[in-house]
Parts: C-alpha cells; sequence; structure tokens
C-alpha cells in the first residue's frame, strides 16, 4: 500500500502555489506510506539550459568543491543549489550528458535522481511530513508536481528505492502496486540499452515507459502500451516536461480519484488528497476507470 498524488496546473495564477498544495495533499498520505517519500517538481525551463538532480548521503562532503570540478571537467560554467542532502546543477544544456559523466567518474558516491529541463527530484527515507519539510516543498513553484509515499513491500527502504523514479530527460513515475513480470521486463530493457540503478519493479516501468518514448511514442501513446506488456496491479500516475499522465491496470483494485477544474488537474489514491484543493467543491470528480489511459498536455 503506497499513497500517490499529483498536481498539474492550467491556470499560470496557480502556479506560485505547486508546492504549498502538494505538500497538503501528500501530508494526506502519510499512514498509505509512512517510510519514504519523494516528489518531483517541473519549473519553468531556463532557456539553454538544463539540470541535474543529485543527493548524498553525506553532502557535506560531496558537494562541496562539486561545482568547481564539473566546471573544469567540462569546460563550462555551472551552479550548484544545495537543499539538505539533495542538490541541483544547472548547466548549458549540451553539457548535461558530460556533467552526468564526470559526476559518476569523480564523486561516487553521489546519486543522479534526475535530468532534464524542467524537472527535480527530492526523495529520502522518512516520514513524509518530514520529507517535504526537509526539502521546503511548500515554497516550491512550477507546472505541475507528482509526489509519492511509500510502504515497502517487495524491496529495501532505501532513498534510491523511494519513488518517484525518473530513466529519462523530463521523466519520472510513481506506482501504487505490484508487478508480476518486471525481471523479465528488465533483461530485455538492458538489452535495449536501459540502466538500472535498484531492483524496484517500479523502476521497470519508468524505464518501459522511457524506451516507449524513445521510440518516437508520446506519453498517451506509452502508457496504452504498458496495458499490453506490464502484467501485475498496478496504478501510474506519470510527468513528462509539458504532460500529466494516469493509468490503472485491467482489474484496479488500487485506489485511485481524478478532479478537474478549469485551474487545475488533481490525483489521489484517496478523495481527502484532494479535499483541501481551491476550488475542489465544483470539480469534476471520478475514479479512473480500469485499462484506461487520462493524459493531459499543454
Amino acid at each position: 500500500m503506497c499513497g500517490i498524488v499529483g498536481l498539474f496546473i492550467k491556470d499560470k495564477a496557480l502556479e506560485p502555489r505547486l508546492g504549498e498544495l502538494t505538500a497538503g495533499m501528500l501530508a494526506t498520505m502519510c499512514e498509505r506510506g509512512p517510510d519514504s517519500a519523494g516528489f518531483a517538481i517541473y519549473g519553468a525551463p531556463e532557456a539553454g539550459k538544463g539540470k541535474v538532480t543529485l543527493q548524498s548521503p553525506t553532502p557535506d562532503v560531496d558537494f562541496k568543491g562539486l561545482a568547481k570540478a564539473i566546471e573544469s571537467a567540462i569546460g563550462s560554467k555551472v551552479t550548484l543549489d544545495v537543499k539538505s542532502t539533495h542538490a541541483v546543477l544547472t548547466c548549458d544544456e549540451g553539457k548535461i550528458e558530460a556533467a552526468r559523466s564526470a559526476i559518476r567518474e569523480q564523486f561516487p558516491n553521489v546519486r543522479l535522481m534526475g535530468r532534464g529541463e524542467a524537472i527535480e527530484i527530492y526523495k529520502e527515507v522518512g516520514y513524509p511530513t518530514e520529507v517535504a519539510k526537509q526539502f521546503d516543498l511548500a515554497k516550491m513553484t512550477g507546472t505541475h508536481a507528482i509526489g509519492h509515499t511509500r510502504m515497502a513491500t517487495e524491496s529495501a527502504v532505501t532513498t534510491l528505492g523511494a519513488h518517484p523514479f525518473s530513466t529519462g530527460p523530463d521523466q519520472c513515475l510513481v506506482h501504487n502496486g505490484s508487478l508480476s513480470n518486471h525481471n523479465n521486463l528488465r533483461r530485455e530493457l538492458k538489452h535495449d540499452g536501459m540502466t538500472f540503478e535498484t531492483a524496484n519493479d517500479s523502476e521497470v516501468a519508468a524505464a518501459y515507459l522511457t524506451w516507449r518514448m524513445n521510440q518516437g511514442l508520446n506519453l498517451g501513446q506509452a502508457l496504452e502500451k504498458s496495458l499490453e506488456d506490464l502484467d501485475g496491479f498496478f496504478t501510474f500516475v506519470v510527468g513528462t516536461k509539458n504532460g500529466f499522465g494516469v493509468v490503472r491496470d485491467p482489474i484496479a483494485c488500487k485506489p485511485a480519484v481524478l478532479a478537474e477544474t478549469d485551474q487545475y488537474v488533481a490525483f489521489g489514491s484517496e478523495y481527502r488528497a484532494l479535499a483541501g484543493l481551491p476550488g475542489i467543491e465544483n470539480a469534476k470528480i471520478w475514479e479512473p476507470e480500469p485499462a484506461t489511459v487520462y493524459f493531459w498536455e499543454r
């Protein structure tokens, strides 16, 4: 049992409240997943720039001097914004892969959480409200966000095992459920060049969608394909730079609710996650149908 929340802003006037609203939604899901939590925030891209979210178990050691070392390695200016155990490294968009390679080589204890133009990912072991406070989620702004509270059932309680999982630029996935064919699928995806950081089945789902989108599919089409290729019980909420998608397996035993107004689309594992949103009393509210893709894109 895990808790999922998601908020896709349609009205720019609400973007300054994205973090505040997401933090409130996440707080309602604590007992569904008390061991760890995480969230992805999509902010306004900076022209010509890309960013990488990093995590370290010893940030005072690993983040000291990291920016200068990476600048030297890639021959380009970088900035590093440290938030507790995480940091966001920003550099020229064309230097992102070089920066990632240099970090792996020179800072082996630093974990790469996500990359892209808009996405930042924060996740840690701990009670969800404390994780949100640790990274000042309530103060963040942006266009859309996805959050997760985890109750581990099939893998260890670790930072890397927490959600969201990001396996492609500006892509992330959170998952409630369990996949039965993830081992076979992992082998097939590795054969096609995908890499994995954990043994978590949810990371396989994220990599599968990245693999499909690398073939030219959009998020909605990739989610449709997932219904053919993934076995098990699942509810996925997925983010891309411009998109937000939801899908449940054909049996749909995991709880889910969607709400939509002129200002936003919101997802929660339970209605109480949505109850504090502005204008919720006038929202269209429904339970997502089994084996049906719901997809919004700006």
